[in-house]
């Protein structure tokens, strides 16, 4: 069984489409998701903005007045940004995000009030959350997490489903019988309590998906965010 896999994730789709590169997905042997971390977005306590209606609201009355703070452009963050804006009805192009190069810069321009959201994974802002300086517009679940009591977009109509999903992909090429003995060893760990307690621990949510099933998965994951980087402007 080869021992060369590699562990990445979502944040790798949209890197590759963005910076074109040679060397795609389409190059490795998708084996497995086994974990992910949907986004939230935030605002300051005192914020007008309380809801995801409101802030698309907002961001109908003037677009360019709504401001994010999120990591890269074209990142996760960026990325659940553009498809709140499409849900909205307004043009992804066109939001003001302002990338930040760290968590600690997002977030204190949140709280100072130099932003008017800021969005990411849940764990950047739970430590504010849990102290009442932040307070939850949206997640981007598809259902309400244990680990978090705020709205789904998706419950107050916005149809955002973002997951920064971690995977574990094999080298090109490989055997059936290769393949199958990861798949194997991989959920083997996937089902055990000691995987699982670990994930509880990190606050990470278990979206195990394995063989051919990930491989669709990825195969609509790479489409559905080549259109949405187009939509926001970052590739042609």
């Amino acid at each position: 069984m080869p021992a060369a896999t590699i562990v990445g994730g979502y944040v790798m789709v949209g890197a590759i489409i963005a910076n074109e590169s040679n060397v795609t997905l389409s190059d490795i042997t998708p084996l497995a998701r086994l974990t992910g971390e949907y986004v939230v977005v935030v605002a300051a306590a005192d914020s007008p903005i309380s809801s995801a209606e409101d802030l698309a609201n907002a961001m109908r009355d003037d677009i360019g007045g709504v401001t994010w703070a999120g990591g890269s452009a074209g990142g996760v963050d960026h990325i659940a940004a553009g498809k709140f804006a499409q849900a909205a009805g307004v043009a992804p192009e066109q939001i003001n995000y302002i990338p930040y190069s760290g968590g600690g810069e997002a977030l204190a321009a949140i709280l100072g009030g130099q932003v008017s959201v800021g969005v990411s994974g849940f764990s950047e802002f739970s430590s504010q959350i849990e102290a009442g300086a932040l307070k939850v517009i949206g997640i981007t679940a598809p259902e309400r997490q244990a680990y978090l009591d705020a709205p789904t977009f998706v419950e107050q109509g916005f149809d955002v489903d973002v997951q920064n999903w971690r995977m574990i992909a094999a080298a090109p090429g490989i055997s059936d019988a290769e393949r199958a003995a990861l798949l194997d060893v991989i959920g083997t760990m996937a089902a055990s309590d000691k995987w699982n307690a670990e994930l509880e621990t990190k606050g990470w949510v278990n979206t195990y998906l394995a063989g051919d099933d990930f491989a669709a998965y990825l195969a609509e994951q790479i489409t559905a965010t080549t259109a949405i980087l187009a939509d926001l402007g970052i590739t042609e």
